[in-house]
């Protein structure tokens, strides 16, 4: 006899097998997507950090100061932001001031990235 068509057993153990393939995307996905995220705000912390080097640049040299603040970023989620600045010499020689600003936030753990800069005394 001619038959045509499929067997019951052979559309189930296809089924299984494209099922097994689609949990093993699906695994990458979420991986992925924890990738995708983790970067957006490690992007987000570093121009946060670049954004108060540009400010400490053009304040007054006395202005130049340490201190810290609270940035909340596009994703919601929140940023603490610190920077301590180290003057190279006592007035009135400063010419040089080191700064070191620290980036932290919490998504599912606790991430922190630091940055180091030395601005110059032009005046």
């Amino acid at each position: 006899m001619n038959k045509k068509g499929y067997s019951l057993v052979e559309v189930l153990v296809s089924l299984v097998l494209l099922s097994i393939a689609i949990l093993g995307l699906t695994g990458l996905m979420v991986q992925t997507t924890n990738n995708n995220s983790f970067g957006c705000h490690i992007t987000e912390a570093a121009t946060f950090a670049q954004d108060q080097l540009e400010n400490l640049k053009v304040s007054l040299w006395d202005n130049v100061v340490t201190g810290n603040d609270e940035m909340q970023g596009s994703t919601g989620i929140n940023y603490s932001r610190s920077w301590v600045v180290v003057p190279n010499a006592a007035p009135p020689n400063d010419t040089v001031k080191e700064i070191t600003i620290t980036i932290q936030w919490n998504d599912k753990t606790s991430h922190s990235v630091g940055f180091r800069s030395v601005i110059f005394r032009t005046s």
